[in-house]
């Protein structure tokens, strides 16, 4: 019999008989912390980001357009393997100090042509910096999920569940599933119904960003019929707009556990406040979810979560 935190984790390979912090939806990028990209600037003096320490130093003060600069910020300063190791590695610690047990890293394979990176060598990368976390005797439990980002298209969705088929098998259980996300804009569910379904029959576990805006009920849908094995955000799910009555009693009985950011949510303006979060609705029916943080570029961390 599964315990509810087995039904919601990706892995099989840790002990779950006790309380610990998991955090089940981290992208890497949006984990960097204030701390790591001064160093990663200060390695790069010569790319005179304007106004980038300015951002960085804001903090909790930082508009959403700020938070949104600060990713373009990240792109420039991460071009190389040496600075995909170091935010892997920072990233890790920094959750372990936080007294997470259990991550779940998601982030989309790159490639930057300038520097000859690749995207095979990014997730090698990432893959290195979990190993010598956990070389290093780190107290935390890591795995990853690469992601299939909307605005490349279902070709390059492709080429992304076949690099991670390639991982699932070399990994050891490290690489456990892939992540749709991105601009939720971009492509149509549809679209990717094909990649996703051949990620599934390999045995890679399925993350979805699912309802994160609104009017969203065809295509979630057509995704829920996989199914997903997780839901990220779902914000409308359960809105009261044409068609979405559907999609509830579809999420229930496949009992598929909701990632839920609320403090993401509420910084991107999804959600106009905690009170009116539909973690309130998910868990007094008693469906499976977890709080996580999605973006610490958006200043929080996991035991700053509402409780």
């Amino acid at each position: 019999m599964q315990t509810d935190i087995e039904a919601v984790l990706f892995t099989t390979h840790i002990s779950v008989g006790f309380f610990f912090l998991q955090e089940l939806h981290a992208h890497l990028n949006g984990s960097i912390s204030s701390a790591t990209m001064k160093k990663l600037m200060a390695q790069k003096p010569y790319l005179q980001i304007q106004n980038g320490m300015t951002m960085i130093d804001k903090g909790k003060k930082r508009t959403l357009d700020e938070c949104f600069q600060m990713f373009q910020i990240i792109y420039q300063i991460t071009t190389r393997t040496e600075d995909i190791l170091l935010i892997t590695k920072d990233v890790i610690k920094e959750f372990a100090d936080d007294g997470v047990k259990y991550l779940e890293l998601r982030s989309t394979p790159r490639e930057e042509k300038s520097t000859g990176m690749t995207k095979r060598m990014y997730v090698e990368t990432v893959l290195e910096g979990i190993k010598q976390c956990k070389e290093e005797g780190l107290d935390i439990d890591v795995r990853l999920l690469i992601a299939i980002n909307r605005r490349g298209g279902p070709a390059v969705a492709k080429q992304t569940v076949k690099l991670a088929e390639e991982f699932l098998l070399s990994t050891d259980g490290v690489v456990v599933g892939l992540d749709l996300s991105g601009d939720p804009t971009a492509g149509h569910g549809q679209d990717f119904l094909e990649p996703l379904s051949e990620a599934k029959k390999a045995g890679l576990r399925l993350a979805l960003h699912l309802s994160e805006i609104p009017n969203q009920e065809e295509e979630t849908k057509i995704l829920l019929g996989l199914p997903p094995d997780r839901i990220g955000h779902g914000t409308f799910l359960n809105s009261a707009t044409a068609g979405s009555e559907e999609l509830v009693p579809l999420v229930r009985q496949n009992h598929i556990p909701i990632e839920l950011c609320m403090t993401s949510n509420i910084k991107t303006q999804t959600v106009p406040s905690c009170d009116k979060h539909h973690f309130g609705y998910w868990y007094n029916m008693g469906h499976p979810t977890v709080l996580c943080v999605s973006f610490l570029i958006l200043t929080t961390y996991l035991g700053k979560e509402p409780n």
